[in-house]
């Protein structure tokens, strides 16, 4: 399946979305971004996918950042709008996906790039990728939540100087900084993001769900990391899932939870 700006692609309980736009280095604009969060809510509710992998087309670029001509003209409430706009639809929905979704970085990511890579679950790079946030260079800052999730993954001090500096990094740097899970070569990306999504697949989908929703709780305000935990562990034992993993575990079993 193919929309203007992304390609579909299902195997088995994987779906590859690919960004492409390869003559704008896959630059976010706002069509892309609504087609997008289509095809992530569809995946969502889909019971037949387990596991999402987002890349970018063509060899440069994963995501080279937003189009910067849509919004060059905005004023300050335009702007305002836009980022609240862009956190909705996309980048907050991704981090609440109950499907894990790898980011398989291949070449740039830059602002809104790094911003979607950082959104997913995993993040895997080619070791060509370049990494960065150049937004201040332009007068304005990360508007899709680099601020937040790139203090998160590398420290308040690296992503001030990420920021600040607008300057790029490697991919064994953002490997060391925690930034990125795997490096690999660009050949092997996508089948290094397959890998990890298989060793998904062999889990519990339901279980998958609640541990993504209690990590994320320890980074929402207003909510006890803690006390999410223990809501969505006692969750657990009323579902079939937990009979099926516990059964097998005392049969000396695999358990099967995917048809």
């Amino acid at each position: 399946m193919s929309e203007s700006n992304i390609i579909i692609q299902e195997n088995g309980h994987v779906l590859t979305v690919t960004i492409n736009r390869p003559n704008q280095l896959n630059a976010l604009n706002r069509e892309t971004i609504l087609e997008l969060h289509e095809a992530l809510k569809s995946a969502n509710q889909d019971e037949n996918i387990g596991v999402v992998i987002l890349t970018g087309s063509g060899e440069k670029a994963f995501v080279a950042g937003a189009d910067i001509k849509e919004f060059a003209n905005f004023k300050p409430s335009e702007g305002q709008e836009l980022s609240a706009w862009g956190h909705e639809i996309l980048f907050n929905y991704i981090e609440a996906m109950d499907k894990p979704v790898i980011a398989a970085i291949n070449g740039f990511a830059l602002g809104g790039g790094l911003e979607l890579a950082m959104a997913s679950h995993i993040r895997v790079a080619s070791d060509n990728a370049r990494m960065g946030l150049p937004e201040v260079s332009l007068g304005v800052i990360p508007g899709y939540g680099g601020t937040q999730r790139l203090t998160q993954l590398v420290g308040k001090g690296k992503a001030f100087e990420m920021i600040a500096t607008a300057g790029m990094i490697n991919a064994d740097e953002a490997l060391q900084w925690g930034l990125v899970n795997h490096v690999t070569t660009p050949e092997e990306l996508i089948a290094l993001a397959e890998k990890i999504a298989a060793k998904i697949l062999k889990n519990s989908p339901n279980a998958i769900g609640a541990a993504i929703r209690a990590v994320n709780a320890n980074f929402k305000d207003g909510l006890n990391g803690y006390d999410k935990e223990i809501e969505e562990f006692g969750r657990c034992f009323g579902t079939p899932e937990f009979v099926e993993g516990t059964t097998a575990f005392m049969e000396k079993r695999k358990a099967e939870f995917r048809k």
